[in-house]
């Protein structure tokens, strides 16, 4: 039998990599322009209660034309306590082939970047263009990539408020950001505060139990909303209010406990027949995205595990190229 190698990339050296914005996005653009091309392929994501836990697991599994891939990610809100991410993840590649693994990489970073880069390209195709204000609720694990690359993909961004439970992290995040993106980020102490008036509000925040802690009220006429926190923290009524709706994938959005829109799907308030598109289908072109000034839009995304599995595929190339990376025997 011939010799199989893996390649093993830790944090640290997916830290040195330093993927730049651009390079970030670019693959996740790719990769959505090919899942609205119906070239991938995307499983419901799973989830993984150990009884007596703190958290859950989250399975994610996926294949693009290159490569397959599974990530598992070990989701517990108290972490912080012991100063860990809340998040901690692996990602598995493999030759989608022959089944010949490839790679093992640390995926905490790269489930931080993907989910900024998807949140990013929505606001591309779904934010007004002249936006000016950002609204984020949220300050930990994927909050920081949010900020970073709508900033990027949104330069007209003035006035960017944040806010989160706790003060301590809420301001930490504000300063951290107003020092690496060389402009104010303003932490906030109420979530209205925050989110009333927003040109894009992003709530990511990280509850426990459904509670309905962003009114729909709040909401300005022509915003961009991005709702994804793993449990509900949106009004019901919040769906009513929009022209448009768009997820990530339809397949996963209507499947498993949890999820920001997860009430409003099992409600019938959101369903395949008034959901506007997938954004793959909006990046492929297939779709149209924002098309009036004054519509009002939703985008809730999941996570992607081939976003997961693209990022992994440029941090891999990328690897090698520099002699990063460890060898890992598989079979001799």
């Amino acid at each position: 039998m011939a010799p199989i190698e893996l390649t093993y990339l830790s944090g640290p050296e997916i830290d040195e990599l330093a993927l730049s914005n651009d390079q970030i996005l670019d693959s996740v653009t790719a990769v959505l322009a090919a899942q609205g091309r119906r070239e991938t392929v995307i499983e419901p994501r799973m989830h993984l209660f150990p009884r007596g836990a703190g958290g859950h697991f989250n399975v994610l599994r996926g294949a693009t034309p290159e490569l397959a891939g599974d990530k598992d990610v070990g989701d517990y809100v108290e972490k912080h306590r012991q100063g860990q991410p809340s998040e901690l993840a692996l990602l598995l590649l493999m030759d989608p082939s022959t089944g010949v693994p490839v790679a093992i990489l640390d995926a905490t970073a790269i489930t931080e970047m993907r989910t900024g880069a998807v949140t990013a390209i929505g606001a591309q195709h779904l934010a007004r263009a002249d936006s000016r204000t950002l609204a984020h609720i949220g300050s930990r694990g994927t909050a920081d990539w949010n900020v970073r690359l709508l900033c990027h993909v949104l330069p007209g961004l003035e006035e960017i408020r944040v806010h989160s439970r706790r003060p301590d992290s809420r301001d930490a995040f504000a300063r951290r950001l107003s020092a690496d993106l060389n402009r104010e980020v303003r932490a906030v102490a109420s979530w209205e505060e925050c989110v009333r008036g927003a040109d894009v509000v992003v709530e990511a925040t990280r509850l426990t139990e459904p509670e309905p802690l962003l009114q729909t009220s709040w909401i300005a006429p022509g915003a961009l909303v991005i709702p994804y926190g793993t449990v509900s923290a949106v009004a019901l009524d919040l769906t009513d209010a929009m022209d448009k709706i768009v997820v990530d994938d339809w397949g996963q959005a209507g499947v498993g406990p949890l999820g920001a829109l997860r009430a409003h799907v099992d409600s019938g308030r959101l369903s395949e027949a008034n959901l506007h598109a997938e954004l793959g289908q909006i990046v492929c072109g297939d779709r149209p995205g924002r098309e009036h000034e004054d519509e009002t839009i939703l985008f809730w995304h999941r996570g992607l595990s081939i976003t997961d599995i693209a990022l992994g595929q440029t941090l891999l190339a990328k690897a090698l190229a520099h002699g990063a990376g460890t060898p890992l025997p598989y079979r001799r």
